[in-house]
């Protein structure tokens, strides 16, 4: 929970996934009952092909613009929306239209409910911290990237182990191999390094969880460090087949190549995501969501 002072909602975006024809009757109602409300309406390039006129925008067209974002889908459609966040404070809904709905704070039959709590200001702020990951190739930056959940380096098609060393503020750590390491927001932690096994951090934690995959060593275990910390992951520059391919991967989503003698460098991006919830429970979610404790 975050005690950031509330804002007043006059302009709403509307982001859903590409194919949202399913979902055409829950947009059509949205839109009916935000003009009831008297709120500006923003459309994004899926949605906006229901409404005659309408203009599309891409998410980052759109984020800067609105003061709350309903994002209509799964938890797919949030991450997509949460690397794309800008530097204004957007507040964002998440409407689960999918199956597990973990970082979503509403079902479309509590759509209407949620945001005239919302309207009303019975709501608080639930602020998450983003991964920023920036890769050079021959110290030269090549770009960077944002993450809600996590970013995992691992070794794409071939059955080779990794060697990564591992630095943080410019100090060495450790050196190992592994089939590849995970690097997550606590936000991410119930996500790939929970199943990778990695611990279970509160999201209000200010850190962020390291976790090895299959490394060779039994003694190399996952770590969580706290966020104002700088995490410089160097892949030693190998003889290696040419087919031979590493992966980069932005919230099981987005993947880049990574060639041998890379740096990937990971730190807490000044961009955080600003989930707006009315009555959400993280505990009760572990348990509903992932039968946290049950047998």
């Amino acid at each position: 929970m975050n005690n950031m002072e509330q804002k007043e909602i006059n302009i709403v975006g509307i982001i859903t996934k590409r194919h949202c024809e399913p979902y055409k009757d829950v947009i059509l109602k949205l839109e009916k009952y935000l003009k009831r409300k008297e709120k500006e309406i923003l459309y994004d390039s899926n949605c906006s092909k229901f409404f005659k006129g309408a203009k599309g925008l891409s998410k980052s067209e759109l984020l800067p613009k609105a003061d709350l974002v309903i994002v209509l889908g799964g938890d797919g459609t949030l991450l997509k929306t949460a690397r794309r966040t800008c530097r204004q404070k957007t507040l964002v809904l998440g409407v689960n239209m999918g199956t597990l709905g973990f970082l979503t704070e509403c079902t479309p039959d509590k759509l209407f409910e949620c945001l005239g709590k919302i309207f009303e200001g019975n709501y608080y702020i639930d602020k998450r911290s983003l991964l920023r990951v920036t890769i050079y190739r021959k110290k030269k930056k090549l770009d960077t990237f944002l993450a809600l959940n996590d970013a995992v380096i691992n070794q794409g098609s071939f059955a080779r182990l990794i060697q990564m060393n591992i630095e943080i503020n410019n100090r060495k750590v450790v050196n190992f191999l592994a089939d590849g390491v995970i690097i997550a927001t606590p936000t991410g932690s119930t996500a790939h390094s929970l199943s990778a096994g990695g611990a279970i951090v509160h999201p209000m934690v200010e850190g962020f969880i390291v976790t090895p995959i299959c490394a060779r060593s039994l003694s190399i275990r996952p770590i969580v460090l706290p966020n104002s910390r700088q995490l410089t992951i160097t892949i030693p520059a190998q003889s290696r087949e040419a087919s031979e391919v590493i992966g980069l991967t932005l919230d099981g989503q987005d993947t880049l190549t990574l060639k041998y003698g890379d740096q990937i460098k990971c730190r807490k991006s000044k961009r955080p995501l600003y989930l707006v919830r009315t009555k959400h429970s993280y505990y009760k979610m572990l348990r509903t969501k992932l039968n946290w404790g049950e047998r």
